[in-house]
């Protein structure tokens, strides 16, 4: 009984819950949960599989030479305050392409738009669009096709 009276009081912000599904489609993260004191909260996407892993994970295979900058070039150069940095938010593998053979999301040059899928990172076998985060120019490619990344990790900059 004293827990049914627990759950009676417990009183959920809706607008601070469609807050945390914004925050979620706006950087391509699948969940996010919190906790405070007995309440906790996890607000989660289905995201859509794009490739059968399984299936169609590719080999290493690097895009155009002048789509991909060498990782000894991302390491000489600190772009981590660069207002047009996109990292990622998340440790997997990350693809360019929806498939193996086709071609990139993005390009350097490219003009995209906000919300346009720049990579695929999959982690855990859950395939996550890493969407563009504002308009403009792919001016850097710092990540190659089917290549592991960490949190935080820079994937390419738009300018």
């Amino acid at each position: 009984m004293a827990k049914e009276s627990k759950m009676a009081k417990l009183e959920i912000d809706i607008d601070y819950i469609a807050k945390l599904a914004e925050l979620l489609q706006r950087t391509g993260l699948t969940e996010i949960e919190l906790s405070q004191s007995e309440t906790k909260i996890r607000v989660a996407r289905q995201v859509q599989q794009i490739v059968d892993v399984a299936t169609h994970v590719p080999a290493l295979a690097a895009g155009p030479a002048s789509t991909v900058v060498a990782a000894a070039e991302t390491a000489a150069t600190d772009y981590s305050s660069h207002p047009g940095l996109v990292t990622s938010p998340m440790v997997g593998t990350a693809y360019t392409a929806a498939e193996p053979g086709a071609p990139p999301f993005v390009t350097v040059g490219q003009e995209i738009k906000e919300g346009a899928t720049l990579v695929i990172v999959e982690a855990m076998k859950v395939m996550n669009q890493i969407r563009a985060p504002r308009s403009g120019r792919v001016t850097k490619v710092f990540v190659e096709n089917a290549a592991p990344v960490e949190f935080g990790e820079p994937l390419m900059i738009i300018e």
